[in-house]
C-alpha cells in the first residue's frame, strides 16, 4: 500500500514539476514577446505573410532581362563578374513575381518540458531567381551576395531546422537532378543546364508558381559555425523523396565559392511567435529561444555576425 501511495507521489510531483517548467517557459517568452515585439500597426495583416513582408524588393520593370536573356548575357564572364551582374539584376528588383508572395511554414516550438509555443515563419516558395515568371533563372550566388540582397530587402538565410520545415511543408518536393562532379559545377553552363533540368520538373509536377517547392537546390544558411569560419560558406539540404538530406551541414567551402547546386531561400526577418511579430534574430541570440528558430543552438550575436560575413574585405581565396 505505501509502495502505491509513493508512486503516485512521485507521478503527481513529477506532474507538478512539468507544469510549473511550463509555465515559467511561457511567462520567459510573454516577457521576451513584450521586449520584442513589433507593434501590431507596422504589419498590415500580423500573423499572417501578406505581401507587406516583401514590399522593399524594387517593382519589376517591364524592360527587365527574362532568366534565358540574362543566361546568355553573363556566358563567358569571369566569376567576379557573373556575381555582379547577379546582384545588380537582384537590387534592381528583375525577380518573379511569384516569388514575392510568402508562404507561411510552422516549426516544431521544442518539448513539452518546456511548454508550446505556435512559431510561423514566412518564406519564399523557391529560390531567389532572376527573370519573370514565365522565363526565370534560378540564380547560385555567393555567400556575400545573398546577404547583401537578403538584408537589402528585409530578409535573413534560413536555419537547418527552417530548411528541414520547408521542405517537410512543401506540396512540391522535387527529386534532386544532380549533375556530374568537375571544375564545370561553378560554370553559368552548368548554372543554366540545372536550371532548365528543375524548370521541366517544376512544370511536369503541375501545381502552380507560388506553391511551396522544395528539393531542387541545397541552401546557403546560418549556424554558429560561422563565427569561428568566417572565410566559409554553410550549406545544408538538397532533401531526397525519404527526407534526408543529400548535403548534410558543411562549412568546406570557402566563402566566394558558389555552384550550381546552390540556391538562396529568402526567410522574411519576422516571424509570428503565438500571434505575435517577433524579429527572428533577437530570438536566433537568446540561449533560452534559440532552438523555436534552430536545432543548431543559439547564434550569439547573430546580426553581429551577419554584418561582419557581409562586409568582409575579399582576402581569401575560394
Amino acid at each position: 500500500m505505501k509502495r502505491g501511495i509513493s508512486r503516485t507521489n512521485s507521478y503527481l510531483m513529477r506532474e507538478k514539476n512539468m507544469k510549473l517548467r511550463s509555465l515559467r517557459w511561457a511567462v520567459a517568452l510573454w516577457i521576451m514577446a513584450s521586449v520584442v515585439a513589433i507593434p501590431v500597426k507596422a504589419l498590415a495583416n500580423t500573423g499572417d505573410c501578406g505581401q507587406n513582408l516583401s514590399s522593399s524588393i524594387p517593382p519589376r520593370s517591364a524592360s527587365a532581362l527574362s532568366g534565358s536573356q540574362f543566361a546568355r548575357k553573363i556566358e563567358g564572364l569571369s566569376d567576379d563578374l557573373r556575381e555582379a551582374a547577379i546582384r545588380d539584376q537582384l537590387v534592381a528588383g528583375n525577380i518573379p513575381g511569384f516569388l514575392r508572395r510568402l508562404t507561411p511554414v510552422t516549426l516544431d516550438s521544442g518539448s513539452a518540458q518546456r511548454g508550446q509555443a505556435r512559431v510561423v515563419i514566412c518564406v519564399a516558395p523557391d529560390y531567389l531567381a532572376i527573370g519573370s515568371d514565365s522565363d526565370y533563372f534560378l540564380a547560385p550566388m555567393r555567400l556575400e551576395t545573398a546577404l547583401s540582397i537578403a538584408r537589402r530587402f528585409g530578409f535573413l538565410l534560413p536555419t537547418r531546422k527552417m530548411v528541414d520545415a520547408v521542405y517537410a511543408q512543401s506540396p512540391v518536393q522535387l527529386q534532386p537532378r544532380p549533375l556530374p562532379a568537375s571544375d564545370a559545377m561553378r560554370s553559368t553552363a552548368y548554372y543554366w543546364q540545372h536550371n532548365l533540368m528543375v524548370g521541366e520538373q517544376r512544370a511536369a509536377n503541375g501545381l502552380p508558381l507560388g506553391t511551396l517547392t522544395a528539393g531542387d537546390k541545397k541552401d546557403l544558411v546560418l549556424t554558429s559555425r560561422l563565427w569561428r569560419m568566417q572565410d566559409r560558406v554553410a550549406i545544408y539540404g538538397w532533401h531526397l523523396p525519404t527526407g534526408r538530406p543529400i548535403q548534410p551541414l558543411s562549412t568546406v567551402h570557402g566563402w566566394r565559392y558558389a555552384d550550381y547546386s546552390h540556391g538562396v531561400r529568402l526567410i522574411a526577418d519576422i516571424a509570428y511567435v503565438d500571434g505575435a511579430a517577433q524579429h527572428i534574430l533577437s530570438f536566433l541570440s537568446d540561449d533560452h529561444f534559440a532552438a523555436l528558430f534552430s536545432d543548431d543552438g543559439p547564434i550569439p550575436q547573430a546580426a553581429r555576425l551577419i554584418d561582419a560575413l557581409d562586409g568582409r574585405a575579399p582576402s581569401t581565396g575560394l
